[in-house]
């Protein structure tokens, strides 16, 4: 697991570099290139029929996986590294309301709790002037709504993935992320698109390399560890992601925002332990 958190920040920290100049649709567009060719050819060595069953519910999960991976994308550029990926993190959260809504499990007063303190942990992070007053250091809300979005359509990504568990080959359902993101990312590019220097082809490359490498670690360590610990070990990442924040931009998280991380990572954890089945987050896992 924590393996996997580090190649996941480093994923993280290059999506910001690219992101600087290159359109985030492009970013998406090469990353999942990347994912639906090596996917594929997982599918044939392993002799999977790559189509599946429920078609409707597999393309609605690449679709949530989409958006949710565009919005990431857009944010990382915008926001601190760390503030970034802790936001992120609130997708068990929603994970867990989600359960609840359209799988029909119970909802209990620790995942009451814990959505209440994750959201005062996110007030604290993006601190909007609104409450805190112009004069404070508030970040921009576009991003941060963005984060937020992403993490409520990966958690739309993660609750379809639980009901196709039961019909569909886990390749499968890897494999219709890029399947649909590839052209979903097209029309975006268009007009917008730019050639990627030499520099920005090897990011691209290593993002790709990043996510591949982090999603074999982390299935890895899901499979050795319980959900809740295996959740528990992933938030190492925002340690990583604040270091890379640290050395390569400059960005040095404040005493809210670090306050807002303790309340974001108690909430979710809270949520992970009270008996509702949730994902380990992820900037990368949708």
């Amino acid at each position: 697991m924590f393996g996997a958190a580090f190649f996941f920040s480093l994923m993280s920290l290059q999506v910001k570099v690219v992101g600087q100049r290159l359109p985030s649709a492009e970013v998406v567009f090469v990353r999942n290139l990347f994912s639906l060719i090596v996917t594929w050819q997982m599918l044939r060595r392993q002799g999977v029929a790559p189509w599946g069953r429920r078609k409707g519910l597999l393309l609605l999960r690449g679709l949530a996986g989409f958006l949710a991976l565009l919005c990431l994308f857009y944010a990382l550029p915008r926001l601190p590294l760390a503030d970034a990926t802790v936001l992120h993190f609130t997708n068990p959260v929603f994970t867990g309301l989600l359960a609840a809504i359209v799988l029909g499990e119970s909802l209990s007063r620790r995942d009451v709790g814990g959505t209440l303190l994750s959201l005062v942990g996110v007030v604290l992070v993006a601190r909007p002037s609104f409450l805190f007053g112009a004069s404070t250091d508030s970040l921009p809300l576009v991003p941060v709504a963005a984060t937020l979005a992403g993490a409520l359509l990966s958690a739309v990504a993660y609750t379809t993935v639980r009901k196709l568990a039961a019909t569909e080959h886990a390749l499968v359902i890897v494999f219709y992320f890029p399947l649909v993101s590839v052209p979903a990312a097209v029309p975006l590019m268009w007009g917008t698109a730019l050639w990627p220097t030499p520099t920005e082809w090897l990011l691209l490359l290593g993002i790709g390399v990043c996510t591949q490498v982090a999603q074999v670690l982390l299935t890895m360590g899901l499979q050795r560890e319980r959900a809740g610990r295996a959740l528990s070990m992933s938030y190492v990442q925002i340690v990583f992601a604040a270091l890379w924040g640290l050395l390569f931009f400059g960005e040095v998280p404040d005493l809210l925002a670090i306050g807002g991380a303790v309340l974001i990572v108690g909430g979710t954890l809270l949520v992970a332990r009270s008996g509702t089945p949730t994902q380990t987050a992820s900037p990368a896992r949708t």
